[in-house]
């Protein structure tokens, strides 16, 4: 197994890796719309804040040399599942045909009050 880090993206916020590399598949922890450069959540709703855990997401992929492309799965959690139809329209904007699976469902809580994390699954 092989840690990746990215500087552009926020470190972990516990004992877990932002990714993690193992037999060409890259495991990238779910990404709280924290923008690295403030620590904080970026202003608006939830299209901002899906837009910045993808970033994020973005920016960890590419220091393992890959992109967007390369998303076989991801796992969407919304604080509130009325926010989906909004978060998938930001989502549309990062993934091409063909899409990456997908699960998406609404959780009780998430860290720090996120109303949004998304985490992937990326194979070279």
């Amino acid at each position: 197994m092989q840690s990746i880090h990215s500087p552009k993206a926020p470190a972990a916020i516990g004992p877990y890796s932002q990714a993690i590399e193992a037999n060409g598949t890259i495991y990238v922890s779910g990404q709280l719309p924290i923008d690295p450069a403030t620590g904080q959540f970026p202003a608006g709703g939830i299209k901002e804040l899906t837009r910045q855990s993808l970033t994020n997401m973005q920016h960890i992929l590419a220091e393992a040399g890959l992109t967007m492309q390369n998303v076989v799965k991801t796992t969407v959690l919304l604080a509130d599942i009325a926010d989906f139809a909004a978060m998938n329209e930001v989502y549309a904007e990062f993934f091409q045909a063909p899409f990456p699976a997908r699960s998406a469902f609404a959780v009780k809580d998430l860290p720090k009050g996120a109303l949004v994390e998304i985490e992937c699954i990326a194979a070279r």
